[in-house]
């Protein structure tokens, strides 16, 4: 998909520009987002009216990953492309970690297991106005480690918040090493549905079937929040930072910003 490939080009470029990280992880949610805001996308915003009253909510939990998040609105029109180039630079509105100050976000974020708490506040203020608005919150799957995601979806299973959707970028490894080995979350599809969540687990990078698993939840199962588990693999679109954890934290040298831009086929790749 261009609007993929485009956005994995610029975050590439932003942390090569500011010498920062997370680009893995940034990298493995791009097709999440380009199917909530891309061609066909399945969230209800207008960049031209961030601000709608009728927009859902978008909230990135994993604010560290936010040069994806960026990328993905620029593209989308809520403000300049060439605003990207200041990524990271002081007195810039676009942050090392997602800010509110930016068209298009509705939450500062970074500090895990805060986005889904937050989420589920939202999605029961909107039922309790009567308010159609539909509230979506993208994690990591480390991020689940966080005890207050749990009570986020106890909260939202007791409740019923059908308004909420959560998904998770199952890309299989954290900070410190592989999930499975730091805290095994499997089966983690059956866990959400003990808190009575509907669940969709789908291929991550497959952007018509994370279009179809969307839909499923509009119009939502009654009664219940719905999560999409994405499984996604860390650094994807680029070859050698693939299911590789020195990506959670590396720059790219100059070296490297050239050979990756060249595999996705950006114009300016050297």
């Amino acid at each position: 998909m261009a609007f993929a490939r485009q956005a994995r080009a610029e975050v590439l470029r932003m942390v090569h520009r500011a010498k920062a990280s997370h680009v893995g992880g940034a990298l493995s949610m791009i097709d999440i987002l380009a199917a909530l805001y891309g061609p066909g996308g399945r969230l209800r915003a207008n960049p031209r009216q961030p601000d709608w009253p009728e927009r859902d909510r978008f909230i990135l939990s994993k604010g560290h990953a936010c040069t994806g998040l960026y990328a993905t609105l620029a593209l989308a029109g809520f403000f300049p492309l060439a605003s990207l180039e200041s990524y990271a630079r002081d007195g810039s509105a676009l942050m090392s970690h997602a800010s509110h100050t930016v068209d298009g976000i509705e939450l500062s974020t970074g500090s895990l297991g805060h986005g889904l708490p937050v989420g589920g506040g939202l999605a029961l203020g909107a039922r309790l106005r009567g308010q159609s608005w539909r509230t979506v919150v993208l994690l990591s799957d480390g991020e689940l480690d966080e005890g207050s995601n749990w009570e986020a979806i106890l909260f939202a299973g007791h409740h019923g918040l059908d308004g909420l959707w959560a998904i998770i970028d199952a890309n299989r490894i954290q900070s410190l090493g592989n999930v499975s080995d730091v805290l095994d979350l499997e089966p983690l599809g059956d866990k959400f549905r003990a808190f009575g969540w509907a669940v969709v687990e789908v291929d991550g990078h497959d952007t018509a079937a994370l279009h179809d698993a969307l839909d499923l939840a509009n119009p939502p199962v009654p009664g219940k929040p719905t999560v999409v588990v994405a499984r996604t693999i860390k650094g994807r679109g680029v070859s050698f930072m693939e299911d590789r954890i020195a990506w959670h934290y590396q720059s790219p040298s100059d070296a490297q910003l050239g050979a990756a831009l060249t595999e996705l086929g950006a114009d300016d790749a050297q």
